[in-house]
């Protein structure tokens, strides 16, 4: 007995003939029933990290000293150039991924620097959540918006473990033996913790990520360039900064930092990783004025693209939001 024939969207019925004789009617339109054009959580939490945006802008802008810092500015533009690049890389490497995942338009890296924003300026991992429901409000996409944002974090803190761990095998030798201050027992822990963490990912896959394998090596080799290509844009520009300093040095210092910031129990990192850099190279005012630049033009640039994306959602706000 043949199924009776099924209503189709527009409440007509549609019958495997009235397909035949009409081939448009064999494609059918996949739209999201939870997208509506009323205000949903997603907008709401949208409007409120907008407020708590402005907020945290204003707070960080009366704290700067904009005059301590403009004596510390360097006049090369190719250390403009760098710094741009430093900052972007991140942002930049999630667009390539997420525009093989969901066929992101290049206004996509909006969102993706917002994202980045709110994680510095706000909470760690706040981006991920506005990213999430900006995806469900704006894209059109093949996977589901959580699975994949998820996938995309996990694997991004495995990829840094992975470095973490390849670049302790190089360093190991200096490690309590060049007074660097790192205690190697805490090392030692610090290193099993993500040991464990990342064969326990690994052996749970199939059940901590959504997307295909496929997909998820390319999302880990996005990730791994951009760990690599971070870590030698830092020398880059620290050793613009400071050229008597030969780059090998700030590359050394640049793994150092990645090292001592990704180590669970190490405590007081920035003191840390202040204490390698002037027993590494022996110049503790240059750099801790290296160190206070940095910081400063890293906080400066948060603050003009949370004021960037501010402005793009009034000129472009379907887009931004």
């Amino acid at each position: 007995m043949d199924d009776p024939p099924q209503p189709g969207i527009s409440g007509e019925i549609v019958t495997e003939t009235a397909v035949t004789l009409n081939p448009s009617l064999a494609t059918l339109a996949l739209i999201p029933q939870d997208r509506s054009s009323r205000p949903n959580w997603t907008t709401i939490l949208s409007g409120a990290l907008s407020i708590a945006l402005v907020v945290a802008i204003a707070y960080q802008f009366a704290g700067l000293n904009f005059a301590k810092l403009e004596k510390l500015l360097p006049e090369s533009l190719l250390f403009w150039g760098v710094f741009a690049a430093y900052y972007l890389i991140a942002p930049i490497s999630e667009w390539f991924i997420f525009r093989r995942l969901w066929n992101i338009p290049p206004s996509g890296l909006v969102p993706l620097l917002r994202k980045k924003v709110y994680n510095e300026l706000l909470l760690g991992y706040l981006g991920e959540a506005y990213f999430y429901g900006w995806a469900r409000r704006r894209v059109e996409m093949t996977s589901a918006p959580f699975g994949a944002v998820k996938d995309v974090a996990i694997l991004s803190a495995m990829a840094g473990n992975i470095t973490t761990l390849l670049l302790l095998a190089v360093i190991w030798p200096f490690i309590g033996v060049t007074q660097l201050g790192l205690d190697s027992h805490l090392v030692v822990w610090s290193l099993g913790i993500i040991l464990a963490v990342s064969v326990g990912a690994t052996f749970l896959r199939k059940r901590v990520f959504s997307l295909p394998q496929r997909e998820l090596i390319y999302i880990t080799q996005m990730h791994l360039w951009r760990i690599f290509g971070s870590l030698a844009l830092a020398a880059l520009l620290w050793h613009l900064a400071l050229p008597a300093v030969a780059l090998f040095w700030w590359l050394f210092l640049a793994t150092l930092r990645m090292l001592v910031s990704r180590l669970p129990l190490i405590p007081n990192k920035d003191l840390v990783f202040a204490g390698v850099a002037v027993f590494t190279l022996g110049r503790e005012g240059d750099i801790a004025s290296l160190m206070a630049l940095v910081a400063g033009l890293m906080l400066v640039a948060h603050l003009l693209v949370g004021a960037f994306v501010l402005l793009f959602d009034v000129v472009r706000p379907e887009i931004g939001r």
